[in-house]
Formats: C-alpha cells, sequence, structure tokens
C-alpha cells in the first residue's frame, strides 16, 4: 500500500507473538517532516488489530539515557516515537508458550510498534527531548491487573545501549522482580451464559475450559447485572441463553418475556461486548423465516418471522449484527440434552403409542454435539465475521419421517407413526404459533471454512444408543 508521499506503510511480525513493527511513510522538506502516525484503515488493511484506542499518552524525556519499564498492562497500545529516538525493548509476559521472549528495535519517527496485552514495554532514551507516544484501547485503573520485570533481569539478557549503571532509572523500576518471580498475565477467557441448557451442556464437553455461567448467577434479565460484571476479563462471550417457548410466546405474559430475554436483554449484551471489544456469538434460528422458500435459506436471505418467538430472534439478530466481531449461527431443530422431540418420541414408542406427527415442515435435525463443535471451530480458526448457518448435514426430512427413524432404531414398527399436516395437527388448538413449513438451511458459507457437520441421521443413531 502506498501513501499519497510515495512511501510504503509496512506491517511486520516479530519474534514475540502479536507484536508488530510498523514502517510509516515519513514526507520531510526544509521546514521538518509530517507522517500519518495511525491511519486505522490503511493499517487495518495490513493486517493490524483493531486497536479503538480511547486514551493518548506522551511521556517526555529531556535526557539521553532515561530508561523505563518493564511493564505489562492489560490492554494493547500503538507506541510511536514523535521526536527523538529510542532503544525499545519487549518481554513477553503472558501465559503460555512464548512467556519471556525478548524483542528488540530502535524507534524514531518513522517506526512504531503494536503492543498486545501481556507483553511488557520498555524504553531508553538514545537522543534528548525524546517525546515517547502511545495510544491505549482502555483507561488506566489502580485495580487492573499489571505485571512487571526488573530491566536488568539476567534471564531476559536485554542489551541496553546505555548501561543500566549509567542510566537514569526510577526506584520503582529497579524494584521489579526477576523473570522467576513473575506472575504471568493470564489470557482472557471465554464466557457461556446459558450453561444448564442444551448448547450450554454440550459446549461444557467441546470448551471445558470456558467459565460457565446459569441463570441463577447471572440473570441475563437484570441490567444491573451488565453493568457490575468483569467483562475486562473475557474475550469471548457465547450467549447460550434464549427464551425458547414457541407456543408460550404467543401468551401476553409470554410475549412480554420473550422480548426481554431475547431482545431487550440480548442489546444490553451487544452493548458490554462492543464497549468491551469482546467476540460475540449468538445463536438465532429458523424461525426467523417464513418457511415458504423452496430453496435451502442462506445467510443473505430476507427475514420474514411469522410469530412471536421468531420475530424476537430476528430482532436479536439485528442488535448482534452492531457488535464489531461477531459469529450469528443460525440453526433449526435443536437437539441435546434435556426434553426434546427425539426423546418424546422413543418415549412413545416404548410405551406403545401411535402418534400423529406433522409431515409438511421441512428441514434438518442439529445435534447439539456438532452446534457446539462448529461454534468452537470458528472461534479457533476466525473465519470472517457475521451470520453463519449451522445444522447437521442430510436429507430433507419432515417431523415425520424423523419420528419413523426413532421408531425404527429404537426397534418399534415405524408404521405406526402417522404423518399428519401442520393444519390437522394443531386443529381445534388455541394459543398455537404459527411454524414455518421449510426450515432448510444452506450449510456451503460454514463448510467452506473447513467445517462440516455430521449427518443428522448418524447423530440420530448414536443418541438413541
Amino acid at each position: 500500500m502506498m501513501t499519497e508521499f510515495g512511501k510504503s506503510l509496512g506491517i511486520k511480525e516479530t519474534s514475540i507473538p502479536g507484536l508488530l513493527i510498523l514502517d510509516l511513510p515519513v514526507h520531510g522538506d526544509s521546514r521538518g517532516w509530517f507522517k500519518e502516525n495511525w491511519q486505522r484503515e490503511k493499517m487495518l488493511a495490513l493486517g493490524l488489530p483493531d486497536l479503538g484506542p480511547v486514551q493518548n499518552n506522551i511521556s517526555f524525556n529531556d535526557e539521553v539515557g532515561v530508561t523505563r519499564g518493564i511493564h505489562a498492562e492489560p490492554w494493547d497500545k500503538f507506541v510511536s516515537v514523535a521526536s527523538g529516538k529510542v532503544f525499545g525493548a519487549w518481554v513477553d509476559l503472558r501465559e503460555g508458550y512464548s512467556f519471556g521472549k525478548v524483542f528488540t528495535a530502535e524507534l524514531d519517527a518513522s517506526k512504531a510498534i503494536f503492543v498486545p496485552r501481556g507483553v511488557a514495554n520498555s524504553y531508553q532514551t538514545l537522543e534528548a527531548d525524546t517525546a515517547y507516544v502511545y495510544l491505549v484501547n482502555d483507561h488506566w485503573s489502580p485495580t487492573a491487573e499489571y505485571t512487571f520485570l526488573n530491566l536488568a533481569d539476567e534471564t531476559a539478557a536485554i542489551k541496553w545501549p546505555i548501561p543500566l549503571e549509567n542510566a537514569l532509572l526510577s526506584e520503582k523500576d529497579q524494584a521489579h522482580p526477576r523473570l522467576i518471580d513473575v506472575v504471568p498475565m493470564k489470557a482472557k477467557r471465554t464466557l457461556v451464559l446459558g450453561a444448564n441448557g442444551q448448547l450450554g451442556l454440550a459446549l461444557r464437553k467441546v470448551m471445558p475450559e470456558a467459565d460457565f455461567v446459569t441463570r441463577s448467577e447471572f440473570d441475563v434479565t437484570d441490567e444491573a447485572e451488565y453493568k457490575n460484571f468483569p467483562w475486562k476479563q473475557y474475550s469471548t462471550v457465547i450467549n447460550a441463553s434464549a427464551y425458547t417457548g414457541v407456543d408460550a410466546a404467543e401468551t401476553e405474559e409470554g410475549r412480554a418475556s420473550a422480548w426481554k430475554t431475547n431482545v431487550t436483554a440480548v442489546g444490553w449484551l451487544a452493548r458490554a461486548c462492543t464497549e468491551n471489544r469482546i467476540r460475540l456469538v449468538h445463536v438465532s434460528s429458523d424461525y426467523v423465516f417464513d418457511g415458504t422458500s423452496s430453496s435451502p435459506y442462506s445467510e443473505d436471505s430476507s427475514l420474514s418471522p411469522l410469530g412471536v418467538y421468531g420475530q424476537t430472534k430476528a430482532a436479536a439478530d439485528a442488535l448482534v449484527a452492531t457488535v464489531p466481531k461477531h459469529y450469528i449461527l443460525r440453526t433449526s431443530w435443536v437437539i441435546g440434552e434435556g426434553n426434546n422431540f427425539v426423546r418424546t418420541i422413543a418415549s412413545l414408542a416404548e410405551r406403545g403409542i401411535k402418534p400423529s406427527v406433522v409431515n409438511d415442515q421441512i428441514g434438518r435435525l442439529t445435534f447439539t454435539q456438532d452446534l457446539a463443535t462448529g461454534i468452537h471451530h470458528l472461534l479457533s480458526s476466525n473465519p470472517e465475521f457475521g451470520t453463519y448457518n449451522l445444522c447437521n448435514e442430510g436429507p430433507a426430512s419432515s417431523w415425520a419421517d424423523i419420528a419413523s427413524r426413532v421408531y425404527e432404531l429404537t426397534g418399534h414398527n415405524p408404521g405406526d407413526v402417522t404423518g399428519v399436516t401442520t393444519a390437522e395437527y394443531f386443529d381445534g388448538k388455541e394459543g398455537i404459533a404459527p411454524r414455518p413449513l421449510w426450515s432448510m438451511l444452506d450449510l456451503s458459507k460454514i463448510e467452506a471454512t473447513g467445517f462440516t457437520p455430521e449427518r443428522w441421521e448418524v447423530r440420530l443413531q448414536e443418541y438413541l444408543a
């Protein structure tokens, strides 16, 4: 990429993961020089993380040999020099395989460096009247987690241009611990809301290292919970909490509850994730469509929900889409631990009941095992943010088809299942929500990321076994 001055802006990786050094074009003439010190659009295009600075700090140093550090803070920094020159040293103090790794470089007006959270920063001035500038993406707090390393640590073995005994150091910096005594900065974690639901239980198996929060521990419908929660400890939130009473949502009380849980609360969550630069994963539904299509719905298909539940899920999708880093997983006919269609049909088979089951609603099952694995895949592979359909692969089938298969797999006569239309099944019943008759989802987008869900027939057999 070229600037208007014909000089290249460049970003290079360093030996420390996530620590990026930038070449900044500088234009000069007899009057002095000019540079674009921070240019978000161009820098992001070259791979710089979206810093989102909220504070700009400047450290002015009168003399040569001023040495500061080594400090690691729980936020990202974009460091540059406005005047003068520094020798910079960075040490990875994050928990993990790269702990203790060192990188050094000289910075002047033509160089900048992106310092990720937990990588310790230090510098030594090589010229008088040096102005050291840094943007940070969080406000300083006395209660934040900080980690420090001694400037003279023998393990890091930083080769300071001016020996430390001849440099200008603060007493505080001289008192920092050696590497062997440093407490590594822990990585930000993943939070799962709705820990005891069908998806939450599946995520426990796929992502055991995450923090799982139940409704009793975090009431998603209480706005005060969002204001008091330690969001800065997390890099990802998976929202597996939702109001799922499709028919109950059509009642006066249920309608209010559905909107508060599925829309108002999601709005609070979206705001918290945006303000704290958190990646948000949200689970949507085939009910955002009216079911009148004749081909599988893509992620870009127009939303047209029929009932209250579908309307709340569609509204939530719009709110989550405003979060800069988001994945919306649109799914259908979810089966996991707990009460669900497959368990109900298996119970009817064991009791010798010959049920009537709807045969004009067409779709595919989604087993929470695959939904949870698909979420983990997206978080690990980091494809483009946005909406992804995710259900199990396999043929388009009706609820009656699936019920017959359940009867067969449990050793009963599949002919005991009678197919009826949705209109016939609900005839005479009140308070029934409208159902989309077509719930087939196009999986090509998520499969292009390298994840192909198992066929629903295979998962059904495993589930019943």
